[in-house]
């Protein structure tokens, strides 16, 4: 990171316009080093679809551990979220995301060598730890780095990789698993042998392994937040920071007193949680994140081969239609990141909460007319996830890396992520009952209702940060814009008082 950042600042001259595109280079580099921990994300989460069979049958597991063995990950999520936002105060952005990518690498090696059950629980909690401090560190790091103006597309990239994470755990595990049932030969009779065809479900927990290595290795060399080296008192070391992003000693100079008037009147303020200007900004990221999962996006990626079998699909084309439905989602979350810095939050997540609360509605309609035309099911639930993909998705992860005062960011965005989890879980273990009680239609009205609340709290009370620093996203809160109208309606930036 240290050479690149060297060679593009010696190819860019004094006053040249191409500087502000070579640093916007490196940002975007070690942007793409901190979404690492959205790939491993996704990968980690969706891994365990494939294996659960598998390791049941190798360990023959009780129904209690068979659920503990699934569970055992997301437990270790919750962990990992709890703890992230003070070791991100204490050790640094940077820090955190390196330990993320150590407990990763660990928990590959732990899981697909495992010699007994115990292991493979362990090596589950310590990657989901992983995965809870990647989902708190990432964000928060790129949101830190990034130049106002490219803050929400750069953002976009962690649940850009989550997506493909997710889409990779699907391709690895069907193409793994299709080898061992062929017979497909594999060089060698050792532990290479064992691993990809004997004891098939050891190699999909390895597939995790070499990205989770490179991630700890790019992690290390990244450099640190500057805005939390100036929450230090760091301030040398943040203005060379900010000089290497920035490319610019008097625009890094601006910057960096823009951080320190905020940092210092947030300490000086040590108001609670309680007071206006966090109140606000908490509420809205607890309600993103919560809603986020009551939209019903991961009962359709957890469960959608039963989803699809219920719909007349068989077995087999449910699961062709599952992976064509976690492709639709990759390749959706990718438009996010050419839109939300152009369009602008509020209009993105707008459109896509009105068009999944479309589609969801009307697949429950057809659940519960008896449709089952499986190539209509899976239509209507691609539009839903594309919907999703490009707004809901990605931009629950940009509003809660900007809304909050640099001095509790880490922390709240922790609260808000753990909201987030405890809601997946709830509403997962919920799924089954509701489809066996009252039937799957009832779950998608559910969950078109909540996105039509969603569409009415978004559209009164979330404010338009698009192109904002983030010391002028707390003065919306300061000054109580939302209800002054301009930034509530998405006024154009120069219109905006407070903007650049």
């Amino acid at each position: 990171m240290e050479i690149f950042a060297r060679s593009a600042e010696q190819r860019m001259p004094d006053g040249d316009a191409t500087r502000g595109a070579g640093n916007l280079l490196f940002v975007t580099l070690i942007s793409l080093v901190s979404a690492m921990g959205g790939f491993l994300f996704g990968y980690e989460t969706v891994v365990i679809a494939g294996t659960i069979s598998l390791v049941k049958q190798q360990f023959a597991f009780s129904a209690f551990m068979e659920g503990w063995f699934v569970s055992s990950g997301l437990m270790g999520c919750v962990i990992g979220v709890v703890i992230a936002g003070n070791l991100c105060d204490k050790v640094g952005r940077r820090g955190v995301m390196t330990l993320s990518g150590a407990l990763l690498t660990a928990a590959a090696i732990g899981c697909a060598f495992a010699p007994d059950p115990l292991w493979v629980i362990a090596g589950r909690i310590a990657g989901g730890v992983g995965v809870g401090l990647a989902s708190i560190a990432s964000p928060l790091y790129i949101s830190e780095v990034a130049p106002a103006k490219y803050r929400g597309r750069l953002v976009s990239l962690f649940q850009l990789t989550i997506t493909i994470g997710i889409v990779a755990a699907m391709l690895i595990n069907a193409e793994l698993l299709r080898r061992a049932l062929g017979g497909t030969q594999v060089p060698g009779q050792g532990w290479w042998h064992w691993l990809m065809v004997e004891q098939v479900w050891r190699g999909m927990f390895l597939g995790q392994f070499v990205p989770a290595t490179i991630f700890l290795i790019c992690a290390a060399a990244v450099p640190e937040s500057p805005r939390w080296l100036a929450l230090r008192g760091h301030f040398e070391h943040a203005q060379h920071v900010l000089e290497r992003l920035r490319g610019e000693k008097a625009s890094a100079a601006a910057e960096l007193g823009e951080i320190r008037n905020a940092v210092n009147k947030e300490i000086q303020s040590k108001q609670g949680w309680a007071a206006a200007e966090l109140r606000k900004p908490l509420f809205l990221g607890i309600f993103l994140t919560v809603f986020s999962e009551l939209s019903g996006i991961t009962v359709v990626m957890y469960y959608g081969p039963i989803i699809l079998e219920r719909a007349g699909v068989s077995a087999g084309s449910s699961l062709n239609g599952h992976a064509i439905i976690g492709i639709v989602l990759a390749a959706f979350t990718l438009l996010a990141v050419f839109l939300v810095d152009r369009v602008g939050r509020r209009r993105v997540l707008l459109t896509g909460v009105a068009g999944a609360c479309v589609a969801l509605a009307v697949t429950g309609f057809c659940f519960a007319r008896g449709v089952s035309d499986g190539a209509v099911i899976i239509g209507l639930l691609c539009t839903f996830v594309a919907f999703f993909a490009f707004s809901i998705g990605p931009i629950k992860w940009i509003v809660i890396s900007e809304i909050f005062p640099t001095n509790v960011r880490a922390r709240a965005m922790g609260i808000a992520t753990i909201a987030l989890w405890l809601t997946d879980i709830v509403i997962n273990q919920l799924f089954p009952i509701v489809r066996d009680q009252l039937g799957i239609w009832a779950m998608f009205l559910g969950c078109a209702v909540f996105l039509a609340i969603q569409f009415v709290v978004v559209l009164a009370r979330l404010p338009e940060t698009k192109g904002l620093s983030l010391e002028e996203v707390m003065s919306i809160w300061k000054e109580d814009r939302i209800s002054r109208g301009s930034v509530r309606l998405g006024m154009p930036d120069a219109a905006r008082p407070g903007t650049r």
